[in-house]
């Protein structure tokens, strides 16, 4: 058998099992040598070895690289002096005192995370961040936990806007609405990499609510959500995911994406949240293995006799205790 039949028996073979080679054109076409008179013997053909290797590179020429998400999603600019005013975490402000203190809150939070907490927590980088009631400050608090954690040098964290009846992350980050969550769970010709924003804060990402969907329950519960999770939380082994989640009693969508949670964090606003109430909130997320207390809007009295409005109280909890759960009464 000549090289031009050898080459043309591996080509259809590798076309059988589903391998592009990138030919446009038949193969005789495109790989015969110049014609050679009959008179002399093709040189070529008396050094060709057994099996073809220009042939048997192709396979490997042909097998990209799963795509990376976070490299071909589209990049946004925040306004991080816009950010820094509304008192948001931001590298323009690395020691101030809303840094402060979520430096405190997400110690406990990264351990956990990262397997060094008091035991192992499954899916223990996935962290939803909850409250009883609207207007407590979850989302004010899921951004800054998310900047927070993009300023640490070992992890890259994703903010993701869970929120899907009342999507509100990208509104206070001065952002437009975007494609998200739920375009990825409707259309399968949407993928993860189509929604994802990249922002100029290198190791955040953020990943919008996208459309509202009468069905938001299902899709959360469904198996594309769990899917979806599965490849988040493990595509980077260095990656932090943060919901900002619907509140707790006035939806079904938190409970149930609590059951795919490693950590719950429940934001009690000082003053206005009850015992009764934080207890019948983390009574609906009883499955979640780690259940942590923020303490929202407290006063502390500042060093010019003043006093301030984001104090922040933390504690643990499976049912309500410490300083956060008194507090809330």
């Amino acid at each position: 058998m000549s090289i031009i039949e050898q080459a043309a028996a591996r080509i259809a073979q590798l076309k059988k099992v589903g391998v592009d080679i990138g030919l446009t054109e038949a193969p005789e076409q495109v790989l015969a040598p110049p014609p050679v008179p009959q008179s002399q013997p093709d040189p070529a053909a008396a050094r060709a070895p057994a099996s073809d290797p220009v042939v048997d590179e192709a396979p490997s020429a042909s097998v990209a690289a799963l795509p990376d998400p976070d490299v071909s999603s589209r990049r946004v600019e925040l306004d991080l002096k816009r950010l820094d005013e509304m008192r948001i975490v931001t590298p323009r402000s690395p020691r101030s005192q809303i840094a402060e203190e979520f430096r405190m809150i997400k110690r406990p939070i990264l351990a956990n995370a990262r397997g060094k907490g008091a035991s192992p927590v499954e899916n223990g980088n996935l962290i939803m961040v909850t409250s009883s009631v609207p207007g407590e400050g979850k989302s004010f608090n899921s951004i800054n936990l998310a900047m927070s954690i993009a300023m640490e040098l070992d992890n890259t964290v994703l903010l993701v806007d869970a929120d899907v009846a009342r999507p509100s992350v990208l509104n206070l980050l001065g952002l437009p609405p975007a494609k998200g969550l739920m375009d990825v769970l409707l259309d399968k010709t949407v993928t993860l990499s189509d929604v994802l924003l990249r922002t100029n804060i290198e190791k955040l990402t953020l990943l919008p609510a996208g459309m509202p969907h009468k069905n938001a329950t299902e899709l959360l519960a469904s198996r594309s959500m769990k899917n979806l999770l599965v490849e988040i939380a493990h595509r980077y082994p260095d990656r932090i995911i943060v919901f900002d989640s619907p509140p707790l009693m006035v939806t079904t969508e938190a409970p149930v994406l609590a059951q795919s949670m490693g950590q719950l964090v429940l934001v009690v606003e000082a003053g206005r949240t009850t015992q009764t109430m934080v207890k019948q909130a983390l009574a609906k997320v009883a499955s979640c293995p780690v259940k942590m207390l923020v303490l929202n809007k407290a006063r502390y009295a500042r060093s010019d006799g003043y006093y301030g409005y984001y104090g922040y109280g933390y504690g643990y909890s499976g049912a309500v205790r410490g300083d956060a759960g008194e507090k809330a009464a």
